[in-house]
């Protein structure tokens, strides 16, 4: 199967994950701000990236929930997941000895959240002899001690088994909460995402993934696992995406959002929590074997130069917003529809900070569109979409609108639709400061947009063509498809820009 017929197959089973985790947020919200968790300047010496993992320790000093700790230790340790076993060996031997050295609260602090995703032992038995010594636990060690308790563990899978969900839900202390992972069974059954939620979205996950179902035509199946064959399933998923990921290397690493937890990051976690379970009666799904391994501080370092090594170059993505630059200017931007005549368009205020994620939904909103097919935005720095190592697709979750255009007059393109194409071109027109309206808003535009899945511009052409022609022998047939009674409901001239922003902002 080719990579191309390969995605569009992929298409609607990565609906549902992907709706997902926009309605579930993550928990907590924001990593510190540290080398180590902030994703910035990698491209540093042992002694750096060591200062920078003490330094998170610092920030955990003051943590309520032991998860906070936990997500600090997995986004440090989801740079294993693609750097091979050399990692464990660079990871007991050299960096947390390094840590440990410092010998005070805060390089406990982050031994204690490594030591409690670590596979290994090093840098919890590090963290006890720091304890020994006198150095004193933070607040949350107690809690992050205390045993993990499976709640729910069920399947959810379509009727033709393309993608299974993977739901389950753990307590700790009193404290509980939920992951989900979206199986891709057309790639190995490998995880495409995962989502943390807080457990009193439960209910909204669980009827997300049925609704959804439904709303593509898939018919959606329950079933509850013991939490071994649970923990089967799960490891299955995990491992595969890890044998793709490593064919990647530091490229793999690229869809991580420094504002949200990450695919690697949560897959570490998740993993953690699969070993609180018991071992699975059949052995581990076969897979072939990963490329070779990377030394992590190679990994790091090779992380700022993506797109070199083998690869054609493109030129490197502008770094992100950080916060303390203030509040994202608006853009005016205007999104026309390719080879339209006349033209079809739309004009829309945003924040130049906003996710090409959320661009996405913008624009579906803006032309009426109906997120039932695949897209990607095409850029100078890359292709984005939902992350596909195949299409050369990288995530579009942690990349924002100002990074791919960085001032007015820049242009990139939008397609939606591999099969009807309906390309779009994305024109920065303006740099606005902000004012007291709801972003994002439709200031200007023309016509409708084409109705989905009538066969690209040229078949919108002749769709307008035969609804405008009552003796045309498909007439009645088209206005059947379309849902209308007659042909006067059909109106290729309508625009409401008011209609858009409510829409935008409901």
């Amino acid at each position: 199967m080719s990579p191309v017929s390969r995605g569009r197959k992929r298409g609607k089973s990565r609906q549902t994950g992907q709706r997902i985790l926009r309605v579930a947020p993550p928990l907590p919200p924001d990593p510190c701000d540290c080398p180590a968790c902030s994703g910035e300047d990698l491209d540093l010496d042992p002694q750096e990236l060591i200062d920078g993992i003490v330094q998170g320790g610092a920030d955990l000093l003051d943590a309520d929930d032991p998860l906070e700790a936990e997500l600090f230790g997995a986004l440090f340790l989801s740079a294993g997941s693609v750097a091979g076993d050399r990692f464990a060996e660079a990871f007991a031997d050299g960096i947390v000895p390094a840590v440990a050295a410092h010998g005070d609260r805060p390089a406990l602090a982050a031994l204690l959240a490594l030591g409690a995703l670590d596979d290994g032992t090093a840098a919890a038995d590090a963290a006890a002899k720091l304890m020994s010594d006198g150095v004193p636990a933070p607040a949350w060690a107690r809690e992050l001690g205390e045993p993990v308790r499976i709640g729910l563990s069920r399947r959810f899978a379509d009727a033709g088994d393309t993608a299974s969900m993977l739901v389950c839900t753990f307590e700790r202390a009193g404290r509980p909460h939920g992951f989900f992972l979206h199986a891709d069974h057309t790639d190995c059954h490998a995880a495409a995402n995962i989502a943390l939620f807080p457990a009193e979205l439960l209910d909204d996950v669980l009827d997300t993934i049925q609704k959804d179902g439904s709303r593509n035509g898939l018919k959606i199946r329950a079933e509850d696992l013991d939490p071994a064959e649970f923990r089967w399933e799960v490891e299955r998923a995990l491992d595969a995406r890890a044998v793709h990921d490593a064919d990647l290397g530091p490229e793999a690493l690229e869809e991580e959002d420094e504002q949200t937890p990450g695919y690697h990051q949560l897959a570490v976690l998740l993993r953690a929590r699969m070993r609180t379970l018991p071992t699975p009666p059949r052995p581990p799904a076969s897979h072939e074997d990963a490329s070779s391994p990377l030394d992590v501080l190679d990994l790091l370092k090779q992380l700022p130069a993506l797109g070199r090594g083998g690869r054609a170059a493109t030129p490197k993505l502008p770094a992100k917003r950080k916060k303390s630059s203030g509040p994202a200017p608006i853009y005016q931007v205007k999104v026309a529809l390719k080879n339209t005549k006349p033209p079809i368009w739309r004009r829309l205020e945003l924040p130049a900070d906003t996710s090409l994620a959320r661009l996405h939904d913008i624009i579906q909103t803006a032309f009426g569109w109906e997120d039932a097919h695949m897209h990607v935005f095409e850029t100078a720095y890359g292709d984005f979409g939902i992350a596909d190592r195949e299409l050369g697709h990288r995530s579009e979750a942690p990349v924002t609108l100002e990074q791919v255009a960085p001032a007015a007059g820049d242009k990139f393109h939008y397609t939606y639709d591999f099969g009807d194409s309906w390309s779009h071109e994305i024109t920065v027109e303006k740099v606005l400061d902000r004012a007291a309206v709801p972003y994002p808003r439709c200031t200007g535009g023309r016509r409708a947009a084409p109705p989905e899945d009538c066969g690209g511009v040229w078949g919108y052409d002749e769709l307008v063509e035969i609804l405008a022609d009552p003796t045309h022998p498909e007439h009645e047939e088209r206005l059947e498809w379309l849902g209308l009674e007659s042909a006067a409901e059909f109106d290729p001239a309508h625009f409401d820009a008011a209609a858009i922003t409510r829409a935008l902002n409901s």
